[in-house]
């Protein structure tokens, strides 16, 4: 099974279980630990490991955590026992498109030349808003190569308004109308 389907599978699992118990931020948090867990080598080695028993990375398990959600905490046994902990991330990415969807917010990946202050932020989020008619937040990055403007890329929609592009289609139409 392709390991984003079962990502799916699993977050789709934990955020119904949420949604019933009214728990959606208490397991938000605790997969946001989970998929914090996996960046560690060391632990991911030790979690791994086919010598070292399974109550061991259960304890393990459980100081590393701390104190999550009990069914969280169980999620991420039972990964560890299929050899499937490094999915956390995954499910975490999952489960917040889940909760994104369910309070009508969508994600958009913003690149502009420059950082954007907060009210850059805001003006932007609300045109984006305006176009797919629902609330955004954006992920912003910085990249000078496309000298000014913004892109946008909301789910499988890209918006183009970068200086780089209205000089590339500029150029374009320049040597057209030069034939």
């Amino acid at each position: 099974m392709p390991r984003i389907s079962s990502g799916k599978r699993y977050a789709r699992a934990a955020f119904e279980l949420a949604l019933e118990k009214n728990e959606l931020e208490v397991w938000q948090e605790g997969l946001k630990k989970m998929a914090g867990l996996t960046t560690d080598q060391t632990l991911m080695a030790l979690l791994q490991d086919p010598r070292i028993p399974f109550d061991a990375k259960k304890n393990l398990l459980q100081k590393r955590l701390g104190d999550i959600h009990p069914l969280a905490f169980n999620l991420a046994v039972l990964l560890v026992s299929k050899g499937t902990f490094s999915r956390s991330s995954d499910i975490f990415q999952q489960y917040n498109k889940l909760l994104d969807a369910h309070r009508g917010v969508e994600r958009a990946r913003v690149t502009t030349a420059l950082t954007l202050g907060t009210k850059e932020k805001e003006v932007v989020s609300g045109r984006l808003g305006e176009i797919v008619d629902r609330k955004v937040v954006i992920d912003d990055q910085v990249d000078p190569s496309i000298i000014g403007g913004f892109i946008a890329r909301i789910g499988d929609t890209l918006i183009d308004g970068s200086i780089r592009q209205r000089l590339e289609t500029l150029k374009k139409n320049m040597g057209e109308a030069g034939k």
